[in-house]
């Protein structure tokens, strides 16, 4: 096999785009493909430049780099390309059209213009026994996005798309040597990263699915083959879709001094006992917001409880539903409790966010608590449970 990796891990790292939670780190892969000619497939972060520089000399054993294919723009992967070309003149930088234009953004004082190799859909470099085919993939999740299939071993390297939060160092395998749960970390990172462009990823899908792709090389997280490749596969059709994945109802509240939430547990105790196949919950005042949002995406209904603040929406709440917007949430059904001490308005602003998501239903009653749960409202909460549950 003539692919080498020379990723690197980041352990260090709190929060991934300034905005992610990562506690098990991050991975920025990487490879060279070593063959008459040889081609580094993305760089890294600078937070790991030296690290990388030592992996890829290591590789190398003296050989120069002919070519430096970045299939992403991103920081993360692409902050050691002038060092790469001051290290290597005679390299070609081989991107896309859109990335060409975005290099002088990232490395103004870099003269680059004469070493880039514009790629498109469908043209080929060859490397020797091995071939790169390239697959353009505006919008999963920039529009500069290449990815590129290597024919002789099968190989697609997908830039971010089939990435996971975490570094490889702690990525566990089931005894048939299977990934053990690929699919919580990399859910959170789908939606939260690429989940709006559900229509560009499902366009990349048909692309590939045309070919005999044995493994999936993503920039971050672990390389996929066998069981993992397909059942990554089969999610990803699914997450791009908007589908469901799993039955079951995902309670999200958002309480200031407590009775929100005490409503929250009840209806959870109510959905439980009406035989909801699965319920989760997340108090969006201290959960993840990503998480949250991972949630949201997996389950087709969700029951929403807020306080009433300033006239409005309690901001944690308000956040959480600006953020499903933004994530082109879609085709999914909601149930609302409002909480309001003398004049709720939770419920109001709830349905006017919801109704700028596609294809979103909200069920009746919209139930409104005043101040704490009283006996009175649990009926409220038990057909409220029948409505959100119910078949439609």
């Amino acid at each position: 096999m003539g692919i080498k990796y020379i990723g690197v891990d980041d352990l260090d790292l709190d929060l991934f785009e300034s905005q992610y939670k990562v506690p098990e780190g991050m991975s920025y892969n990487s490879y060279v493909i070593m063959d008459e000619r040889v081609a580094v497939l993305d760089t890294a972060d600078a937070r790991r430049k030296v690290e990388w520089q030592k992996g890829l000399l290591d590789t190398l054993e003296g050989r120069e780099v002919d070519y430096l294919v970045v299939h992403h723009m991103e920081p993360d992967h692409a902050a050691c390309i002038a060092g790469l070309a001051a290290a290597y003149p005679a390299m070609k930088i081989v991107l896309s059209a859109a990335a060409a234009k975005m290099v002088p953004n990232f490395f103004p004082e870099a003269d680059l213009a004469s070493r880039l190799m514009i790629m498109k859909e469908g043209d080929t470099l060859e490397l020797g026994a091995h071939t790169l085919q390239f697959i353009a993939a505006p919008m999963v999740h920039w529009p500069e996005v290449l990815m590129s299939y290597e024919q002789s071993e099968g190989v697609l390297f997908a830039a971010d798309a089939f990435g996971k939060f975490g570094a490889l160092a702690n990525e566990q395998r089931n005894a048939d040597g299977t990934l053990s749960d690929w699919a919580c970390e990399a859910r959170r990172y789908y939606f939260n990263i690429c989940g709006k462009y559900g229509i560009e990823v499902q366009n990349v899908l048909k692309k590939v699915a045309a070919l005999d792709v044995r493994a999936v090389a993503p920039l971050h997280g672990p390389w996929l083959e066998g069981k993992d490749l397909a059942e990554a596969l089969r999610l990803y059709d699914t997450w791009s879709r908007y589908d469901v994945e799993t039955e079951g109802v995902f309670v999200a509240y958002a309480s200031i001094h407590g009775g929100t939430r005490a409503a929250a547990e009840r209806m959870v105790e109510i959905l439980k006992a009406k035989g909801c196949p699965k319920v989760a919950v997340a108090d969006l005042t201290r959960d993840d917001q990503a998480e949250a949002i991972e949630d949201a995406f997996r389950y087709g209904r969700l029951v929403l409880l807020a306080a009433s603040y300033d006239a409005g929406l309690f901001p944690p709440m308000h956040d959480f539903l600006w953020h499903l917007q933004l994530k082109n949430f879609q085709r999914r059904r909601f149930a609302l409790v409002e909480n309001g001490s003398w004049a709720p308005s939770a419920g109001r602003v709830m349905t006017k966010m919801i109704g700028q998501m596609k294809d979103c239903e909200i069920v009746a009653p919209v139930v409104t608590i005043r101040s704490r749960m009283k006996a009175a409202d649990v009926p409220q909460l038990e057909a409220l449970a029948d409505a959100i549950l119910a078949d439609r």
